[in-house]
């Protein structure tokens, strides 16, 4: 037992739990805490401009590195409530960000007093867990809880709320290493559901495997590859997942549904065996539709958390547990069996009309329009991203189209807002996913409306030295939104332009450096000097404001079929 202030306690905390870098933004109800981390070398502290982008940072942080993202909201109240977008991205994600928030003292609480709000509350709902901690000698053990429950399957952002007065408290706390957490897994090696699979797989005519986040954690990619490739089984990934397998894999066919391409969701619609692995058949996959995947075909899944299996479509078998073990268990059970004429045919022929769709965007990637072409902005971006990068991606029009129109070679490589559709992910996701891999290249995408609501965490780039790139797509309008407007509300645009200032100089103003490409070629060329430049880097580019897309036409049934328009 070591006596010491609550902020040097959760400081010694972070540090058993090997926590090595804290994003977060300085407040008064947290001044012991921040005291502790300028004694605390081997603890990084990024200093954000707003808390939602703290939490988007280690969000990505956490992605990239399997680790725990951390991030402080230094002011209780509004400095709180600023993390809650960013937690319940997190949440969508399954993403396993812990959030140290201040509140007020203890013998304020209940009596209206400055900055209070009820944060318990108002955290519930947007994460995995929320705690309060009651008593300064146990937050080491509050610390250690959030670390374990944020790392737990199925990962999720977990909140602790610590009274300010708690933080200067003298205590007694016994600070010990945390312990690798084992991670266990129900139903991964039961011989007879594996035998049971491995029957559907063998009498299947044209099967697939449908991948999904969850083959990305523990290298579980590595035995799906092994077993699509003995077997001759197309791949087709999950939408935001398109780091779920390396690319040129051959057997990788791209992402399915709308954000992904025709191959992908050809396979999964002709498909009469789906082994989907690491995937929880959601919303950004299926649109809980039959849309992209057989209604008739017979269904594996395998999800880590009993939540997800069978709970959209009805499953033949399902597996609670490691998507690995299952891939190595199908493996050793189909040991015997030579992939049939059929698959092989099938997967060849799959993969010459994935080839060819490369080839057909290459050549739509030469056009010389201007403002640039979406297509023509995606093929300087294939040319010019480097084999490592990590990319980010916001929502919006230009983003869901880019989404499989890029390639990724590197696992993980992208990072995206997945079902919580975000708009001001992608700059600070950037940042988090930089912190969290230095030596790899950092991409993001936005449009020019989402990069105006965190532009300001440029000069957090500048002084934390977190030299990503991010590609400003300025269209001049919220593209999704206009698109709606233009397909089912006959052109009567209103709220959908807007005028945003020059980015490049924005950036150079901040002390980055700053881009901009107008002409084709202008891109790419901005692209490769930014990379190499080894700074924080801005590019602005105009492209075609006709270059929208209605991604979610589901959701306007009730307005019949898109209409011409008349602006």
């Amino acid at each position: 037992m070591t006596q010491m202030n609550g902020g040097a306690a959760v400081v010694e905390a972070l540090r058993a739990a090997g926590v090595t870098h804290v994003f977060g933004l300085l407040g008064s109800s947290t001044m012991e805490l921040y005291d502790a981390l300028y004694d605390a070398p081997d603890i990084t502290y990024v200093g954000v401009r707003d808390e939602r982008s703290g939490t988007h940072m280690a969000d990505a942080y956490a992605r990239v590195s399997g680790r725990p993202g951390v991030v402080l909201a230094g002011q209780a109240g509004p400095g709180a409530t600023n993390l809650v977008t960013g937690l319940a991205q997190a949440l969508h994600a399954f993403s396993p960000v812990v959030a140290i928030a201040g509140t007020v003292s203890t013998d304020h609480v209940g009596r209206a007093a400055f900055q209070e709000v009820d944060q318990h509350a108002l955290f519930t709902p947007v994460t995995k867990r929320t705690m309060d901690v009651p008593r300064g000698e146990r937050l080491p053990e509050f610390v250690k809880e959030a670390v374990r429950l944020a790392l737990a399957e199925r990962r999720g952002p977990v909140v602790l709320n610590i009274p300010r007065d708690m933080f200067a408290q003298q205590v007694e706390a016994a600070v010990v290493p945390q312990e690798r957490f084992p991670v266990t897994f129900a139903g991964t090696t039961n011989p007879a559901e594996v035998a049971q699979a491995a029957r559907l797989l063998r009498g299947a005519r044209a099967p697939v495997i449908l991948a999904g986040a969850g083959i990305k954690k523990h290298g579980a990619w590595r035995a799906v590859a092994r077993l699509a490739e003995r077997l001759n089984i197309p791949v087709a990934l999950a939408p935001g997942h398109g780091d779920a397998m390396p690319n040129d894999h051959p057997c990788v066919l791209g992402q399915v549904g709308p954000r992904g391409n025709p191959v992908a969701s050809r396979a999964t619609r002709e498909a009469d065996v789906i082994l989907a692995i690491g995937a929880r058949l959601g919303f950004n996959t299926t649109f809980f539709t039959y849309n992209d995947i057989a209604r008739d075909a017979r269904i594996i899944q395998v999800d880590v958390s009993p939540d997800y299996v069978s709970r959209y479509f009805p499953t033949d078998v399902g597996f609670v547990g490691d998507p690995g073990a299952v891939a190595d268990g199908l493996d050793i059970e189909l040991a015997d069996l030579a992939p049939p004429a059929g698959w092989r045919e099938r997967l060849a022929g799959l993969a010459d009309a994935r080839e060819a769709l490369w080839r057909e965007r290459d050549a739509a990637g030469r056009t010389e329009r201007t403002p640039y072409a979406a297509e023509r902005v995606f093929a300087e971006l294939r040319r010019a991203m480097p084999r490592d990068a990590i990319v980010t991606l916001d929502a919006g029009t230009m983003c869901l189209q880019a989404t499989d129109q890029l390639r990724y070679y590197t696992v993980p490589s992208l990072v995206t807002p997945l079902d919580f559709g975000l708009v001001g992910f992608s700059y600070a996701a950037g940042l988090g996913a930089k912190a969290a891999a230095p030596e790899r290249p950092v991409v993001s995408l936005m449009g020019d409306g989402g990069f105006a609501m965190n532009m300001a965490e440029i000069t957090t780039a500048v002084e934390a030295n977190l030299p990503t790139v991010c590609v400003v797509l300025d269209n001049g309008c919220w593209g999704a939104e206009k698109a709606y407007q233009r397909d089912f509300y006959n052109g009567r645009y209103i709220g959908a332009d807007i005028k945003s200032p020059p980015y490049d100089k924005v950036a150079e103003l901040c002390g980055a450096n700053g881009y901009r490409a107008e002409k084709p070629g202008e891109l790419s060329a901005a692209l490769e000097a930014a990379l190499a430049s080894g700074r924080p880097s801005v590019i602005h580019a105009k492209v075609d404001a006709n270059a929208i897309v209605s991604f979610r036409r589901d959701a306007f049934k009730h307005r019949g079929a898109p209409q011409p328009t008349t602006a």
